[in-house]
């Protein structure tokens, strides 16, 4: 779907206009703070024209809203073919079992987080610590190795394995119209023992991410990062953190 600069995205000096939910050519923002609920990560959808894409899907108390997203930006959510899970922690998951009952998605994770979301472990999906529970939610899609890509459409998303906040985070990656949109989740952490962290891999991770070079950042929880420079510039104020 082609821009539309009355509606809002991201401009050729790198700006947001005016409406926030609309990133790049058929790239949205449909839910995290101030879209949906406070409590939901950031998710998106990616237009590939036939099928659409999902990506994460809020804590789970959003249902509704995240649908009524997609309907307002003229968008069918009968059309979404897969939902990818950046990695398996409720804030990312909580609605998976709803879009996959009601709109037969396929769900993808990595092999090292697709257990924990089948088994609905409440430790290291970390509904204990949201006092609540996930129910044990099957994945189709079990993504192995460093780097699996999904293709919808004529659209390739490539799915890279960033171990460190959790064992199978993934960084979904596109590129569109001369754009790489980088999918990073959860950048800052944190880094706990319960959800399996490990610094190090961490550090190895976010520079795999630097190397995207990526001119566009969709944030988990910080909102979007529209030019390279901004990019490199919110990655590597993390590394230096954990320094």
């Amino acid at each position: 779907m082609p821009l539309s600069s009355e509606r809002g995205g991201i401009t050729e000096n790198g700006d947001i206009m005016h409406d926030e939910r609309i990133i790049f050519d058929g790239i949205y923002l449909i839910g995290g703070p101030n879209i949906s609920r406070s409590e939901d990560a950031t998710s998106f959808i990616v237009d590939c024209g036939e099928e659409l894409v999902m990506i994460d899907s809020g804590a789970g108390r959003s249902i509704e809203i995240l649908e009524k997203n997609i309907r307002e930006l003229g968008l069918d959510p009968q059309k979404i073919s897969t939902l990818i899970l950046t990695h398996c922690h409720i804030d990312h998951t909580g609605g998976a079992p709803h879009f996959k009952q009601k709109f037969h998605c396929k769900l993808a994770a990595h092999e090292l987080d697709a257990e924990a979301i089948a088994n609905g472990d409440p430790a290291l999906t970390g509904a204990s610590f949201y006092g609540t529970s996930f129910p044990p939610t099957f994945v189709d899609i079990i993504l192995k190795g460093d780097q699996v890509t999904i293709t919808c459409g004529s659209q390739e998303i490539h799915c890279l394995h960033i171990p460190g906040h959790t064992p199978g985070s993934i960084a979904p990656y596109l590129d569109r119209a001369g754009k790489r949109i980088l999918f990073g989740q959860d950048i800052h952490g944190p880094f706990m023992k319960s959800f399996g962290s490990d610094l190090g891999q961490w550090k190895t991770s976010m520079n795999k991410l630097l190397s995207l070079k990526a001119d566009i950042l969709c944030e988990g929880h910080f909102g979007i990062f529209p030019t390279p420079k901004k990019v490199e510039a919110y990655i590597r104020k993390y590394l230096e953190y954990y320094s």
